[in-house]
């Protein structure tokens, strides 16, 4: 679907690179990696930071869960042989119970930390966009595309213009020193 937008845009700009109403008028197209501005903006590493707290205090209650399931497992194995056979069934039924809780809790904690990261990230990502699109406007693009996962293999350096650079100073983030 992207790759059809985008060859939709350049066939319809593509035709104006020539003379329009007597002045020579060129699109200029800009291009950036989207992921590696994302990953250089202090509120993406902040977002990884709270995203990674909270799989913390999942892994720590799921594994506190399987501690409490293991102990009483065991104990069930010690104590199996002595136990009249309403307890048996009573102890096998706690332990199916704890089994069911555990797998639950680590799916919900899954579910939970799917949604905690698209939250986290839209607002990194809504950030990010504004930037682009401030940037977009003032340079007077025609478009600016995401060279990301090879969507973009090639842009002619005729018409197209890396504006990675742009868009860090934008987000006010400094180049690293190479």
């Amino acid at each position: 679907m992207k790759k059809i937008v985008l060859l939709t845009l350049m066939a319809l700009f593509l035709p104006f690179k020539g003379r329009l109403g007597g002045l020579y008028a060129q699109v200029q197209i800009g291009y950036l990696s989207y992921e590696a501005v994302l990953k250089q903006m202090p509120a993406y590493a902040q977002a990884q930071h709270s995203l990674n707290e909270l799989k913390t205090k999942y892994e720590q209650e799921a594994t506190r869960g399987e501690e409490e399931f293991q102990r009483k497992f065991s104990e069930f194995l010690q104590g199996q042989k002595d136990f009249p056979e309403n307890i048996l069934v009573k102890r096998q039924a706690e332990l199916q119970v704890l089994m069911e809780t555990g797998i639950k809790f680590r799916q919900e904690a899954q579910q939970l930390l799917a949604k905690a990261e698209r939250e986290l990230m839209a607002g990194v990502e809504s950030q990010l966009n504004d930037a682009i699109r401030v940037v977009g406007v003032e340079a007077g693009y025609a478009a600016i595309l995401n060279t990301d996962n090879n969507q973009c293999p090639f842009v002619n350096p005729a018409i197209g213009e890396d504006v990675t650079k742009a868009v860090m100073r934008k987000l006010g983030i400094k180049e690293k020193e190479q």
